[in-house]
């Protein structure tokens, strides 16, 4: 029997897990940059422990902590397994969450059982996703209603993966007139929109265009976590097309460069910071540097693999770190630590 093009769309995403499981992906060449950042301590933080509040509101909606368990899988049983685990990991500590790219779900919705988190996630924010170059492959508003309408998702992400589907063989690389398709959705749509990047960063020009579009927030994703095109790199038999994927292991703008000059550019809209955020710190960085929210993809991929216990203490990790880092910057509320003064950069003196 002919191999449909929902059934190569999910055996491209058992690769791509596999992958991201058993290889090194992550990116060769610039890091997050949030190495270049260090905090100053204050001995005397002028607050309890007991007077920190972690909480953030996201859409409208409270979270426990500005934490995003990033868009990852789905359409395979192990898949399925995955986002189960982290739906409940979501619910349990009021994260946020996103799921995979779900084209192969609007190709054969008899998939939905590999996506479908609701049931253990009845109370989390949950973000649907599709790849953007969609919209230029004759996906349009009413699928993506129906996206919506199938998993019970509060928002839509649409996500920018152009290196990926160029090294990709037989990728989709439609990316003409995409932005004014975006402003279309926006205006078409009464979910919220989110514009992501997969990992090579989004600069402030794109950021500023996006949201004059009409987008809710904008998910940066910048260097220094997962590469793509290394992911894809090991899927791709042909020595030469190998080497081109391998050529952009260093290609990106770091995260933290991202926020920052993105922030500068658009004080006032909702961002994302996700690339490369290995650990709390980091996350409490972004934070200080703007980020509305925080994604994490390949630390939850990983952590869901060993099991729910891994996922959890994971959570519960990443919250007890952002908790304590407050205390010891005296700042009571997320808002505040996004006021920090007490963030420098290398070299800068306090």
């Amino acid at each position: 029997m002919a191999e449909t093009v929902a059934d190569g769309t999910v055996a491209r995403k058992a690769d791509h897990v596999r992958i991201n499981l058993e290889q090194d992906v992550a990116g060769k060449g610039p890091g997050s940059g949030f190495d270049e950042y260090r905090f100053v301590n204050r001995a005397l933080p002028g607050i309890d422990l007991d007077d920190v509040d972690t909480s953030a509101e996201l859409f409208g909606r409270k979270l426990a902590a500005p934490f995003l368990i990033s868009c990852m899988t789905g359409g395979t049983q192990e898949a399925r397994d995955i986002n189960q685990t982290l739906a409940a990991v979501a619910q349990e500590h009021r994260f946020a969450m996103g799921l995979g790219s779900a084209r192969a779900l609007l190709e054969d919705p008899a998939l939905l059982d590999t996506f479908a988190v609701r049931a253990q996630a009845p109370d989390v924010l949950l973000f649907a996703n599709l790849g953007a170059v969609q919209l230029n492959k004759g996906y349009g508003a009413d699928d993506c209603r129906r996206l919506l309408d199938m998993l019970q998702a509060d928002a839509l992400v649409l996500h920018l993966n152009a290196i990926q589907e160029a090294v990709q063989p037989a990728g989709d690389t439609s990316f003409r007139g995409l932005l004014s398709k975006i402003e279309t959705l926006c205006k078409r749509l009464s979910a919220p929109v989110i514009v992501k990047e997969v990992g090579w960063g989004i600069a402030a020009d794109t950021a500023r265009d996006l949201f004059d579009a009409g987008v809710a927030a904008v998910d940066l994703a910048g260097a220094g976590g997962t590469s793509w095109s290394e992911v894809e790199k090991h899927r791709i038999e042909e020595p030469w097309r190998a080497r081109v994927a391998g050529s952009f292991a260093e290609w990106g703008i770091p995260t933290a460069e991202c926020l920052r000059a993105a922030r500068a550019a658009e004080p006032d809209g909702v961002l994302i910071a996700s690339g490369g955020i290995r650990n709390g710190i980091d996350a409490v960085k972004a934070i200080a540097l703007g980020a509305d929210a925080v994604g994490i993809a390949g630390p939850f991929l990983r952590a869901a693999a060993r099991g729910s216990e891994a996922a959890n203490d994971l959570a519960r990790e990443l919250r007890e770190v952002l908790r304590i880092a407050m205390f010891a910057l005296g700042e009571r509320t997320i808002a505040d630590l996004r006021e920090t003064k007490r963030l420098l950069r290398a070299g800068q003196r306090p």
